[in-house]
């Protein structure tokens, strides 16, 4: 006999800005020490710095667009808490 699924567990909300904000960092760490071997990078090896950078951007962009995210996430979740109190009939 199958045991009966669990309850999904509550999402735990954190402030996903310091993730990103140290992967940024990392990225931007890891381009400098690059920049700094100047000569010494191999012409094969290259190419890490536009991996570099790119995770730099991305990074930097989704620290702009958190706060967005967030603030759209709690009005998706008013307008559906206001729907949902509408439909239900008054006792």
């Amino acid at each position: 006999m199958r045991k009966p699924r669990r309850p999904d567990p509550e999402v735990l909300e954190i402030d996903y800005r310091v993730p990103t904000a140290l992967g940024s960092l990392a990225w931007a760490v890891a381009l400098i020490v690059l920049l700094a071997m100047g000569d010494r990078l191999a012409a094969s090896e290259q190419w890490w710095l536009g991996v570099c950078a790119t995770g730099l951007v991305l990074g930097v962009f989704g620290y702009a667009y958190i706060p967005r995210l967030l603030r759209k996430r709690a009005e998706a979740e008013e307008r559906h808490t206001a729907r949902r109190d509408s439909a239900e009939p008054d006792r």
